[in-house]
């Protein structure tokens, strides 16, 4: 997975939490550039595409934001970079508040795939505004989707990997929680590879997210993470 690098740019976003922009993320950016324009493609698209997926990824994070806000928990910043993002907290929280704020991540992708999905349904149902719109909503609709899915996957660092600790830490003691944890993502980090290459394959898609191993190993043997 990428790493964020040096931060090329600040800003402060809803809620007053300082967004930082990571140099791996302008460089994911001109690969892009570089690919589309290798391949005859169009900028706009591309343009358009980069834009939706940085807002998904920014509203994702938003969402963790909001959820340790509410409880108490201050926030320091949110990052974005070539490989995603995370929301920084400025103290630790406690597991029952850690489920919440994790959780809240992948429900605001699944709330916006809702929410776009029926706006576009809206417009093509009522014949306001044009098709394009609507074809844009559905684009971003599947996206927040296809983002839900894929934190949801059971490893680490993903939300999906996270939540499924944190819930059996509520029935297990906490090494047993931790092995079962590192069991399960260790096979999904094995079969990540062929699934990579077959996204690729098939779609042209290439995820720049490898799911460690090693980690996912040394938490099966009931290692600390």
């Amino acid at each position: 997975m990428l790493q964020t690098g040096p931060i090329i740019f600040r800003f402060n976003g809803v809620f007053g939490v300082p967004v930082e922009i990571g140099q791996t993320l302008a460089f994911l950016v001109l690969i892009f550039i570089g690919l589309t324009l290798s391949a005859g493609g169009s900028l706009l698209w591309l343009a358009i595409i980069v834009a939706m997926i940085l807002t998904i990824i920014y509203l994702h994070e938003l969402g963790h934001a909001w959820a340790a806000r509410v409880q108490g928990v201050p926030v320091r910043r949110i990052v974005l970079h070539g490989g995603g993002g995370f929301c920084e907290h400025a103290r630790s929280a406690t597991a029952r508040e850690q489920e919440f704020i994790t959780a809240m991540g992948p429900l605001t992708n699944l709330g916006l795939w809702a929410l776009g999905s029926l706006a576009a349904y809206w417009i093509w149902s009522s014949g306001l505004g044009s098709g394009l719109l609507g074809h844009y909503l559905v684009l971003f609709a599947v996206l927040n989707f296809m983002f839900f899915v894929f934190n949801m996957i059971p490893v680490q660092p993903l939300d999906g990997g996270k939540l499924l600790h944190l819930l059996l830490l509520r029935i297990l003691a906490p090494q047993n929680a931790l092995q079962i944890t590192g069991a399960v993502g260790l096979v999904c980090a094995i079969l990540w590879w062929p699934a990579l290459l077959y996204v690729w394959y098939t779609t042209g898609w290439l995820l720049l997210f490898l799911p460690s191993i090693g980690l996912h190993y040394r938490m099966m043997r009931g290692e600390k993470r």
